[in-house]
């Protein structure tokens, strides 16, 4: 079967629905049925559809063989929902199909939905507006610079010397951050000529990727200042006794289906919070991301992630990583009795997780096939995913080193670096 390829780019999602409608209404054989004393020329079973899109959702690389028949279905009665199948009497507009014998066939009608005009990217690229100074704290709190546009260089003292010198690294090394990290290496992977297709600028917030890369535990996992972001306690401490069953706190109850009911409360949990831990910002570039999880490029599709991933509020990155690491070393325990009586433990953690990863605030009749097939590769690679590239440390340690060179030969004339200077490697 001829598979176009979808390049990235706005609109993704919708352009893989188009992809697999033209694939299913090409492919899919049809003939003379016969039902109820009648014959329909023309036709196929419903259970003969989903034999058939079962084998090309698996075998597709933008979805994969996680893809399970039940997922299968359901995508068909969203083709008869949208009218891209109809029943033999002509009937659309529901969802009433099942696994089963009942006839359907293709409408004459082009089932294909438009591709919207990309909207207008938010600013103008001519005008560079200055980084507002309101809401920076913490390691990027700049102080008053009221004066600095009033006195003159000569007549400027040490101290004011080392606030122009914080306030022009700072500026730059956001800058530097947002280059590096978006418009960089993002792009590259990407291969889009502007992330501004795929990603709205404002969303991307330094401090964020700063604090994911700098308050780190031991264990590489992101540490929160405002402990009311974590996750609740009673949800920690599930968990963590999923992920090391059977070794458990002695004074938790244990009965049979105790580990089911501890899992049913973990998924409850996370389908409870207001956004899914991916957000719904970041959901176009996500989606987009997808395009490079092939075989060939997985240390590519894993570098993506990694800069993908640094993006997220510290709380939602929190939250993926240890989620990932449980459902990755639940989906590996041999000792873990089964959670569910006719799916694996993989498949089980794959499709259970995959909705309050990733998900698009408008309904997107993809998504679930597209969370499925992130989330098998986040379980995977979770390890390096969610880890923090050295090169990044690396980049941008050696660029504060050139810009205190820069600054210190402009406003000192040597190469004699202010004390409080130094500050700005202390997180790095």
């Amino acid at each position: 079967m001829d598979t176009h390829i979808i390049t990235p780019g706005p609109y993704r999602a919708t352009k893989l629905w188009n992809e697999v409608t033209r694939l299913f209404r090409a492919g899919m054989p049809v003939r003379k049925h016969r039902q109820n004393f009648r014959h329909h020329a023309s036709c196929f079973t419903a259970a003969a559809a989903v034999d058939w899109l079962h084998q090309l959702l698996q075998s597709n690389s933008n979805f994969g063989p996680e893809v399970t028949r039940q997922q299968t279905v359901q995508l068909l009665k969203k083709f008869l929902k949208n009218h891209v199948i109809e029943d033999v009497k002509g009937r659309w507009g529901t969802e009433d199909l099942e696994d089963n014998h009942m006839l359907f066939r293709f409408p004459s009608t082009s089932p294909l939905k438009p591709i919207p005009c990309p909207a207008p990217a938010p600013g103008s690229r001519s005008i560079k507006k200055r980084p507002s100074l309101r809401d920076r704290e913490g390691f990027f709190r700049l102080r008053n610079l009221k004066n600095q546009e009033k006195d003159s260089m000569v007549r400027m003292n040490q101290i004011l010397t080392n606030v122009m010198l914080h306030q022009s690294a700072e500026i730059q090394i956001i800058m530097r951050w947002k280059r590096l990290l978006c418009f960089s290496s993002l792009q590259r992977i990407l291969g889009v000529s502007s992330l501004d297709e795929v990603l709205d600028q404002r969303h991307v917030n330094p401090q964020n990727i700063i604090h994911n890369m700098t308050n780190v535990n031991k264990h590489g996992v992101v540490t929160l200042e405002d402990k009311s972001n974590d996750l609740p306690h009673w949800v920690l401490s599930a968990m963590k006794s999923l992920a090391n069953w059977p070794k458990y706190d002695s004074d938790q109850p244990s009965y049979p289906g105790f580990e089911r009911d501890v899992f049913k409360t973990v998924s409850d949990y996370f389908y409870s919070l207001p956004q899914p831990l991916l957000t719904y910002e970041l959901y176009e570039l996500f989606i987009n991301v997808l395009g490079v999880l092939q075989p060939q490029c997985e240390r590519v599709a894993i570098e993506a992630l990694q800069l993908c991933t640094l993006l997220l509020p510290p709380a939602s990155r929190r939250k993926l990583q240890l989620l990932m690491r449980m459902a990755s070393r639940i989906s590996q325990n041999v000792d873990m009795p089964r959670l569910h009586p006719a799916i694996g433990t993989r498949t089980l953690m794959v499709h259970t997780f995959s909705g309050c990863v990733l998900s698009s605030a408008e309904d997107c009749d993809l998504d679930e096939l597209l969370a499925t097939r992130l989330v098998s590769f986040l379980m995977d690679h979770q390890q390096s995913v969610l880890s923090v590239p050295e090169y990044l440390h690396s980049a941008i340690r050696d660029h504060i080193h050139y810009l205190r060179t820069v600054q210190v030969r402009r406003y000192h004339g040597d190469g004699e670096v202010p004390d409080d200077a130094s500050e700005w490697e202390a997180g790095l």
